[in-house]
């Protein structure tokens, strides 16, 4: 019996989505290895360093902290105070305020005692006109200046209005609703410090002259470092600080925290071993000004604006044959507000969604191109087939799935061991992860509160998951439609201790 055309695209199918879960699992399995070396360096690399030296440094590098804000009413206080409360020698904080139509920039004026300066503002990166900028007239917040600005329609554009206000080499990227860890800027620079210096040895050509093959000596720039974020909800915190890290208890929230602890601790830990970070988060990320600045700045139309950045100055070095790097560390030091309901969950990631297409067709010459080392062939490969296609083959693959059944063409006995395997291997990961970050960071006072995060891995596949993959094709869509969307307020529920 010859077979039919819709035969031979099943079969090709089949075998294609085999081959490419397969892939897929094997990547992550990698990831879990690398993230295991890569925390383990870490690890011993800190027992012999003392970050006490740059609390106090007139020597070490200034850091601005940049923090844009659109309606923060609720937390900005709390939040400001947390950011002025850094142990570091020299840094500033930046509070862009991106035309907030609430009462932010009023408590922001009372509170620090704030009055508009004259300042020169050089607008290295195109953004929405500066109307004010004020500093306080209290010493006690002397490293505080607020930007007061036209609304941008995105943190892009308020992001590049800090950098623009800016005073040092290196500014670390935040939002307004994160708590930040005390030590953060002294962890996270100290990538920048540790590879400035050294020499990486080539072996080059032999000289024309003498015969013999010559050492080269070169640098490798870093050019960002990233950090673990971790969800606040549900924690205790006081004045801006974060005095007990709980779990989150409603169930958003709880899934996001697993999933971020997944996304640090084994995926962006894994790929910083090979120097192959797809992106630094928006929420915590130290950068090198001079070549953010070179590469344009951030986008302010893109939706993925922190990943767009990234993309952009690796691109640069790599057209300017320059070596660089880009360093995660595994300890938690940002705690952010996660969506609390479906419906704002669902803007996040829809947003997230539109801004993955959106890189993947204003970046598509950096796929599978040689010309941009590891970002051509490991960073984009990766992005395109992994995170951009998945959802697409996923939903393609639970119609065929559902055609199969219908028509009698598969073994129900054979079928439901593959999904076991998958869902097994999919907590199995998970599992993994929670464990290794309790056990490197222990941010959880006990493992009743690990075990209890760890079951949310048991519903994942069946709850979080379809949301992800379902919120992530509406992004696609909004992108391919060209609907509309702007940077809106996220509902802050606030900080404060649980009531008991």
């Amino acid at each position: 019996m010859s077979k039919s055309i819709w035969d031979y695209i099943g079969s090709f199918f089949q075998g294609g989505v085999f081959v490419y879960g397969m892939v897929m699992l094997l990547t992550y399995a990698l990831l879990a290895v690398l993230s295991f070396i890569a925390v383990n360096r870490f690890r011993k690399k800190e027992q012999y360093t003392d970050y006490r030296k740059l609390t106090s440094s007139p020597l070490a590098p200034g850091i601005s902290v940049i923090a844009p804000a659109f309606n923060e009413g609720v937390t900005i206080i709390q939040n400001v105070r947390s950011l002025l409360t850094l142990n570091y020698a020299r840094y500033e904080v930046i509070i862009i305020n991106d035309g907030s139509t609430d009462d932010t920039l009023e408590k922001l004026v009372t509170e620090f005692d704030l009055v508009p300066i004259d300042f020169a503002y050089n607008e290295k990166i195109k953004s929405k006109p500066v109307r004010r900028i004020f500093r306080s007239t209290n010493t006690a917040y002397e490293k505080l200046m607020v930007v007061d600005k036209e609304n941008g329609k995105s943190k892009a554009d308020a992001s590049n209005a800090g950098i623009n206000a800016s005073s040092f080499d290196y500014f670390l990227c935040t939002d307004v609703d994160c708590i930040i860890e005390k030590d953060t800027l002294i962890k996270m620079i100290q990538p920048f410090m540790a590879e400035e210096g050294k020499k990486i040895q080539e072996v080059g050509e032999p000289c024309p002259e003498c015969g013999y093959v010559h050492i080269v000596e070169d640098k490798r720039r870093v050019i960002a470092t990233g950090a673990t974020l971790r969800i606040a909800n549900s924690s205790d915190i006081e004045e801006g600080v974060l005095v007990r890290m709980r779990p989150p208890k409603a169930l958003f929230p709880r899934f996001q925290e697993m999933e971020y602890i997944r996304s640090y601790v084994l995926g962006k830990m894994g790929w910083s071993m090979i120097n192959s970070v797809p992106n630094v988060s928006g929420g915590l990320g130290l950068f090198d000004k001079e070549i953010a600045i070179k590469a344009g700045g951030y986008d302010p139309l893109s939706f993925g604006e922190d990943m767009d950045l990234v993309t952009r100055m690796c691109a640069y070095m790599r057209d300017n044959k320059q070596k660089y790097a880009i360093r995660y560390i595994p300890s938690t030091q940002c705690w952010t507000e996660g969506p609390p309901n479906l419906k704002i969950f669902g803007r996040q990631r829809t947003r997230w969604g539109r801004g993955l297409m959106q890189i993947m067709a204003i970046h598509k010459k950096i796929l599978f191109n040689p010309r941009y080392g590891r970002l051509g062939l490991i960073v984009f490969p990766y992005n395109f087939l992994f995170e951009f296609l998945a959802p697409i083959i996923e939903v393609l693959g639970i119609i065929y799935y559902i055609y199969i059944i219908i028509t009698g063409q598969i073994n129900a006995q054979n079928a439901l061991l593959l999904l076991l395997f998958v869902y097994l291997y999919s907590v199995m990961i998970t599992t993994i992860a929670l464990f290794w970050d309790q056990i490197v960071n222990r941010n959880y006072k006990t493992w009743i509160e690990v075990f209890g995060l760890s079951l949310m891995a048991f519903l994942e596949p069946i709850i979080y998951h379809p949301l992800i993959v379902f919120f992530a094709l509406k992004g696609y869509y909004n992108f391919i439609t060209g609907r509309k969307h702007v940077w809106g307020n996220m509902q802050r529920q606030g900080f404060g201790r649980p009531k008991k």
